[in-house]
């Protein structure tokens, strides 16, 4: 079982809105599995002027192959735990493509 078959994945009416758990300032950009019912995401980024939250769209739209405008950060701009929206794309996309990205490592 990989953390996108536990990811709780809402629908909304532009996209698909999931939790994230940032770890700012960690070795390499990575998911490692869930953290609670929150997507668990390692970046490079430091948690100052909003570089890691730059760096988690950037990571996540290569991840999820779509537009960085297409993802944005609904909830906990200053905190670790976010709200993620991916317009554009479906539930069974996002788990696809997440499913893809966490078996690359």
């Amino acid at each position: 079982m990989t953390p996108s078959d536990s990811l709780q994945l809402a629908t909304t009416e532009h996209g698909v809105r999931f939790a994230v758990h940032v770890q700012p300032r960690a070795k390499r950009n990575e998911i490692c599995g869930l953290y609670g019912d929150a997507l668990k995401i390692r970046l490079t980024a430091p948690p100052v002027d909003g570089a890691a939250n730059k760096a988690l769209i950037a990571f996540l739209a290569k991840a999820l192959d779509v537009s960085q405008r297409d993802v944005f950060i609904v909830s906990g701009q200053t905190g670790r735990h976010k709200v993620i929206e991916v317009q554009h794309t479906t539930r069974a996309l996002v788990r696809i493509r997440l499913e893809k990205a966490t078996s690359k490592r």
